[in-house]
This record gives C-alpha cells, sequence and structure tokens, in this order.
C-alpha cells in the first residue's frame, strides 16, 4: 500500500483552514524499547479502558526544537509547540518523569499522494493505545469517547508502538483544564497510576522519560518507506 505524505504545500492549506482547537496541556511519557509484556498491559488493566490503534506520521526533516508535527490518523494535521517543564514528576521507588507543558492546534487534513512529499521525511507511526481517563478529582472515569475531543482532566495512555523495523512502548499521562490545577491533577494521577508497583524488571526514569517528538529526533534516519 502506497503511504500518503503531505507536501509543504499540503500543510500550508491545512494551516489556512479552519483551527479545531488550541489546547494546553501538561504531559510526561516514557517510551522503552521493545514489546509490550503481558504484565504491565495486566498491571494497567485494574482500570476501565478504552483501546484504539492508527497510524500517526511524524515530520522529521527539517527537525522544528521544540516543534512537533503530525498527521493524526490521516484525518488531522496537529502542530504541537513545546512552552516548559516545570520539572520532574516524581512517584517515590515507582518513575521519575519530566513533566512539559505544550501547546495544540488541530487542522482539518485531507491526505494527499506519496509523489507530492518526501516520504523520507516522515515516519510512520503505528499505536495500539489503551486509554483511561480520570476526572479532575483523580476518579477514574472509564475510557475516553473518540471524536469528543480534549476534555477537562487527565489521560493516562498504555500503548504498543510501531516504527518501521522495530517495536517499541510507552506509558503516557496528559492532563488538560484549567491551568493552576494542571501539576497538582497530574501528580495525583500519577499517585493512583503507580499505587500499585509496576512489574519486575520495568523502570520509569528520566532516560525513558521523552516525548514522541524529541524521541523521534533522536533516532536513526529512518529506513526506506514501506
Amino acid at each position: 500500500m502506497t503511504a500518503e505524505v503531505p507536501s509543504f504545500d499540503a500543510l500550508t492549506s491545512s494551516a489556512a483552514a479552519p483551527v479545531s482547537g488550541g489546547t494546553c496541556s501538561l504531559e510526561v511519557r516514557w517510551i522503552l524499547a521493545g514489546r509490550l509484556g503481558t504484565a504491565a498491559a495486566g498491571w494497567f488493566g485494574r482500570f476501565p479502558v478504552g483501546v484504539e490503534s492508527r497510524e500517526d506520521i511524524y515530520l522529521l526533516d527539517p527537525q522544528l526544537r521544540g516543534l512537533s508535527v503530525k498527521v493524526r490518523g490521516g484525518g488531522a494535521l496537529e502542530v504541537k509547540v513545546y512552552r516548559e517543564s516545570p520539572g520532574i514528576l516524581e512517584v517515590a521507588g515507582r518513575a521519575r518523569g519530566r513533566m512539559e507543558s505544550w501547546q495544540k492546534w488541530s487542522f482539518p487534513f485531507s491526505p494527499v499522494s506519496a509523489d507530492s512529499g518526501n516520504p523520507a521525511s516522515w515516519m510512520p507511526v503505528r499505536k495500539r493505545r489503551r486509554i483511561s481517563w480520570f476526572s479532575l478529582d483523580s476518579r477514574p472515569i472509564g475510557p475516553h469517547t473518540p471524536g469528543l475531543g480534549p476534555k477537562p482532566g487527565c489521560k493516562a495512555e498504555l500503548t504498543e508502538v510501531r516504527t518501521p523495523g522495530q517495536d517499541w512502548w510507552s506509558l503516557g499521562l496528559e492532563v488538560t483544564g484549567p491551568a493552576n490545577l494542571l501539576r497538582s491533577e497530574l501528580e495525583a494521577t500519577a499517585a493512583l497510576v503507580f499505587a500499585e508497583a509496576l512489574p519486575a524488571g520495568i523502570g520509569l526514569g528520566l532516560d525513558e522519560s521523552t516525548s514522541y517528538a524529541e524521541w523521534l529526533g533522536r533516532r536513526p534516519a529512518a529506513p526506506p518507506w514501506r
């Protein structure tokens, strides 16, 4: 199947379309090499989850410092701007990660032929996500309903990640809502998620803590598009 990647003309056209967002979030993410194990999936499965599968295509070249550009599931162009890190999230003996503030915009996008873009500039990332939502008082409120857009609260996601030729997995927390509540909500949800110890052999430290954009940017050049 031919990959559909946008040219910069397509990006410009998409950016001129009406904006459907402008969301501020506080996030922490860990990305680890290898396939997601059954022990980690079972550990996360004590919360009610929804499951979503999709392919996102990230812009790698040119590298835009502090900016993440991707085509989300073939239907939207997402642009995220890194704002700052308010510090380290630490759950004693369980996890340490960098908190990152982002602002995100979403634009309507129509896929175009691969002939109009440079596939080597883009990286396809297939994701199978287990997602659970927590309310602003850190109660589990079940799976997110696709299509409803961001809502106040904290999203916890355990994701199987596939790049060309390699398997990875990720655990992330992302909170949206009133700016003055973001950090306290993220910390409260993290305390709940990590109340049960991680399965043996899994370490979530600063070395594993990264955004998708940073992680992809420091990887070796992508292999040929398939």
